[in-house]
């Protein structure tokens, strides 16, 4: 039990510090590339951000665990969030004026129905997750195509306010790049072991661990990245990255997932307690962000303090049906 609490803090720090790194590595690689700021800030960030939840949840599916890799993306959803996004709020609350994200949140709101009606049967089939990776790929091709066009938007704007990273030589750029992405598989790989190990040992369901410990732990970077980024007052940053991500666990980490390892039989709690839940903080999300009859978008302190709540309520639930 020990090494496996020793196999999860150490698969954390790794995967967080790692992550970064990647980001880092990244960003300085697309700009040698000559990409825009804000095709960065869309696409490759937004991709790094997620790369935890993308890599342990395949790992989780290879390793036999497909659950675990369901609740890591549905759990990271919900914490982007109520927890990220309730947290930023509280302490700098945000306002919404880029049109890109303003796209962003009825797309993000449609990707989840469209997931809610595959679980609707309690399972993923490969069909299904095979749809799921391909609206991905529609995806970023759409983020690539609004990077490109959005040179006057709001968050392209934020996105030039940005460090540069070109600091960082193409050759130790590259070098970087794949050994981030080597330390990511691994920590990923130690943090699983460790996840499934003490689960099987509490008797714990993977999916508990994944929507909980697993689910927290790899949403660090987007709760890092989000918190600086309106403290900056990037707060069109601030939301994309949080929608790109959730996004992303959406259509790339279930989708991939789901490709290695069909999930069947997954009880009736994920579609009603855990997609449902997803689902609310959506909506809440979307009827405070979204600008309705030239009213900005705009994240309050009180809007901050009720996601926080949801939150709170989720995970107080999920602790209390373990303890009975």
């Amino acid at each position: 039990m020990l090494l496996s609490i020793a196999a999860i803090i150490a698969g954390f720090i790794i995967l967080v510090w790692s992550a970064d790194r990647f980001v880092m590595s990244a960003s300085a690689t697309a700009r040698y590339a000559g990409m825009p700021p804000l095709l960065i800030g869309m696409v490759i960030v937004g991709f790094g951000t997620s790369a935890p939840e993308m890599v342990v949840s395949a790992m989780a599916a290879l390793q036999g665990a497909p659950s675990l890799a369901l609740g890591n993306a549905l759990g990271s959803n919900i914490v982007n969030i109520s927890l990220v996004l309730g947290l930023t709020a509280l302490i700098a609350p945000l306002s919404v004026r880029s049109k890109i994200v303003s796209k962003e949140l009825p797309i993000l709101l449609f990707i989840t129905l469209c997931l809610g009606v595959m679980l609707w049967d309690n399972s993923l089939t490969h069909l299904e997750s095979w749809i799921l990776l391909a609206g991905f790929f529609v995806f970023v091709a759409w983020s690539i195509y609004s990077g490109l066009r959005g040179g006057d938007d709001s968050m392209a704007q934020e996105a030039d306010l940005e460090p540069q990273t070109t600091e960082m030589s193409l050759k130790k750029a590259l070098i970087w790049l794949v050994f981030s992405l080597a330390l990511l598989i691994g920590s990923s790989r130690l943090l699983v072991y460790g996840a499934v190990d003490i689960a099987h040992a509490m008797g714990v369901s993977d999916l508990m661990i994944g929507l909980t410990v697993i689910a927290l732990g790899t949403s660090l970077p987007e709760l890092a990245a989000t918190v600086i980024a309106a403290r900056k007052g990037e707060h069109d940053l601030a939301l994309g990255n949080i929608l790109g991500s959730n996004m992303f666990n959406i259509l790339a980490v279930i989708g991939i997932a789901g490709v290695i390892h069909p999930v069947d039989n997954i009880g009736p709690e994920i579609f009603w307690r855990d997609w449902m839940t997803m689902l609310a903080v959506t909506v809440v999300l979307l009827m405070t962000a979204i600008s309705i009859k030239g009213r900005p978008g705009r994240i309050n302190r009180v809007e901050g303090a009720v996601l926080l709540i949801f939150y709170l309520m989720y995970n107080g639930y999920l602790i209390s049906s373990v303890l009975q």
